[in-house]
Formats: structure tokens, C-alpha cells, sequence
């Protein structure tokens, strides 16, 4: 069973809030919470399905590492995010890796009850649909940020997705980000100098604060203008 504190955090998020009540009992009784440290795979691509997670503490990449040690980033999973259940859905083996950032808390939703759970009750399938179609909706407004906006409108709108959670808080609780310039990077498909650019022109217009590996966001309707307009009126 789940810490009282832990459960009021799952109820923020906004795809579990919306379950059914025996889904979530069932993801609270069956649910088991590791401790993941510093570096540590969750899982990797290809690794066979083993239970969707939620992060509960910490910050998980979403992403992969190919044989030269080169990375690519989709996204940083901090809580609550939900993250493992393309392979639920397809059958398949994982598609990706998730890391461990910095020392981790996660929730798995063991494979083999949650597959006898969605065969005896199919309509719960319903949420996973949900869960996907919020993912998928990130990437096209990913795709089409690429196509038409400015550098300075998706940097505002990725570090926007990373406070909102990808769609799966409630509310945004929390205006640090926990993230390199490499990553970011990485994430925007730019060259580090670009990202660094941007940041401090952030900084000096006093939307965010910069720190080691951190970004703290001190004006967050500022940020919003930045992603939707790409300046500030003076």
C-alpha cells in the first residue's frame, strides 16, 4: 500500500484523477514503488514489457542512447508523469530507454496484473487511449513548432510542456526545471550555443533565473507571451 502523501500526489495528476475509483484502488494496491538510483535504467529498448510507471520523485529521460554513446532525448518525466505504455498497447518490446537523472521514486503497475485486470475489464483500455492521445498531441504541436515557429517560441513552449508535465499535472506546482543546456538541446534539435543564447536573453528579460543545471522560471506569463508571440512588448 501506497503512502498517504503519495496518493494525495497521484490525485494532482490529471489522468489518474479522471479513472475510475477501482482503477485507481487497483493501481494503489497492486502498485510498487522502487528506488532508482542516479543512472540507472528503468528499462531499455527492446527490454520486454514489464509494467507502465509513474514517476513519483526525481526526473527520468525518455529517450535513447545508440552504441556510440550518442543521445537523444523525447522528454524528462518528473512527477507525476506516467511513462512504459506504448509496449502495453502494441505488444512490443520497449521503444525506448528510460534513465534515471538524479535519484529516482517510481510507481510500476506490475505487466502480468494489469494485463489479467484489462482482460477482465476492457473498458479500461479507455484510460490508456486517453494517456496515448495526450502523448501524441505533444508531438504534433512538437512537429508543427518545428515547421513554423521561432527558436525563442519553442524553447518557451518546451520548458512550458516540461512545468505542465506533458499534460499530466493538474496544475503547475513546481517552477524549477531541472535540465542542462545539453539536454535541452538535445530536445530542440539545436546546437548548445543556440539554447545557451536564448537563455540568457530569457534571463535579462526576467522570465527565467539560470542556475547549475537548472532553470527557474520567475515570470511565467512572460514565458507563455515568449511561446505564443516569440517577444515581449516593451
Amino acid at each position: 500500500m501506497l503512502d498517504a502523501a503519495y496518493i494525495i500526489q497521484l490525485q494532482q495528476n490529471s489522468w489518474f484523477h479522471h479513472l475510475a475509483e477501482p482503477f485507481q484502488q487497483f493501481i494503489i494496491q497492486h502498485g510498487k514503488k522502487h528506488t532508482i538510483e542516479k543512472n540507472t535504467a528503468i528499462f531499455n529498448a527492446q527490454d520486454p514489457f514489464d509494467g507502465v510507471y509513474g514517476v513519483l520523485e526525481g526526473s527520468i529521460s525518455l529517450g535513447y542512447i545508440d552504441v556510440n554513446g550518442n543521445e537523444a532525448i523525447a522528454a524528462i518525466a518528473e512527477p507525476i508523469m506516467w511513462f512504459g505504455e506504448i509496449s502495453l498497447i502494441d505488444k512490443q518490446p520497449r521503444s525506448h530507454d528510460a534513465i534515471a537523472l538524479k535519484k529516482s521514486v517510481v510507481l510500476q503497475i506490475p505487466a502480468q496484473q494489469l494485463t489479467e485486470l484489462l482482460e477482465h475489464s476492457p473498458y479500461y483500455w479507455y484510460y490508456f487511449a486517453l494517456l496515448t492521445s495526450q502523448k501524441l498531441r505533444y508531438v504534433f504541436l512538437e512537429q508543427i513548432a518545428i515547421q513554423t515557429q521561432s527558436i525563442t517560441q519553442r524553447l518557451a513552449q518546451r520548458l512550458l510542456f516540461i512545468l505542465e508535465g506533458y499534460g499530466n499535472r493538474s496544475f503547475i506546482q513546481d517552477l524549477n526545471i531541472q535540465i542542462s543546456q545539453d539536454q535541452l538541446a538535445n530536445m530542440l534539435t539545436v546546437s548548445r550555443q543556440t539554447v545557451n543564447q536564448e537563455l540568457n536573453l530569457f534571463e535579462k528579460q526576467g522570465v527565467i533565473q539560470l542556475g547549475f543545471k537548472k532553470i527557474e522560471v520567475v515570470d511565467l506569463e512572460k514565458l507563455r507571451k515568449l511561446a505564443s508571440m516569440g517577444y515581449l512588448k516593451e
